[in-house]
């Protein structure tokens, strides 16, 4: 019996992801938001953790909801390449893309638990543009975060940096995307897909 953990904000989706897993035969699976997930995971102990990349909660490079010993599986848009190099750098074993019918949700979730490596054929255009990508997981995050409105001290407290640390990311993303201000970084992230 292969246990997941589905890892998502929205309650609908993360019970309706974890009935569709618990249907399948040798497969048990519940369902947690992202506070709670990691108590939920000490409990249940599971083999694969299923989270949506694109959530602000969505794993760091520092490790994911599942812990030690559990592999990480990706729920990712097409055109969203920033989501993959974050995934990436969070050591996820799979990748599936949300359009995926859920037979090829399932086969991801077996070949994850198995060891195995899981790409979703769907999203090769998008790994390929992640490898181009000029900007670093980290900076992806920090950009992110920004997009997402909050202030350098939020976004220091929120990764555990310095507000000059999250500065010079700033800075860098800037330089990187050829951009004048923060708000032009987010653009131009936003338009290339990076976010």
């Amino acid at each position: 019996m292969i246990r997941v953990l589905v890892v998502h904000e929205t309650r609908l989706v993360r019970s309706g992801l974890a009935a569709l897993l618990r249907d399948a035969e040798g497969i048990d699976a519940i369902a947690a938001c992202w506070a709670s997930a990691p108590r939920r995971a000490r409990s249940f102990r599971p083999q694969v953790c299923v989270v949506d990349g694109d959530s602000a909660g969505s794993p760091q490079p520092t490790g994911h909801p599942g812990g030690p010993g559990c592999e990480l599986l990706v729920l990712a848009s097409s055109c969203r390449p920033g989501t993959l190099r974050r995934a990436v750098a969070a050591k996820a074993r799979g990748f599936v893309d949300k359009d995926a019918p859920p037979h090829r949700f399932r086969h991801a979730i077996n070949q994850v638990a198995a060891g195995e490596r899981y790409v979703d054929h769907t999203l090769t255009l998008d790994f390929l543009q992640a490898a181009d990508m000029p900007l670093t997981a980290r900076e992806l995050t920090v950009l992110s975060l920004a997009a997402g409105g909050a202030s350098v001290p939020e976004i220091a407290r929120e990764l555990h940096l310095s507000s000059g640390t999250v500065r010079n990311y700033m800075t860098a993303i800037n330089r990187k995307t050829g951009a004048r201000n923060r708000v032009d970084a987010i653009r131009i992230s936003q338009g290339a897909g990076w976010l």
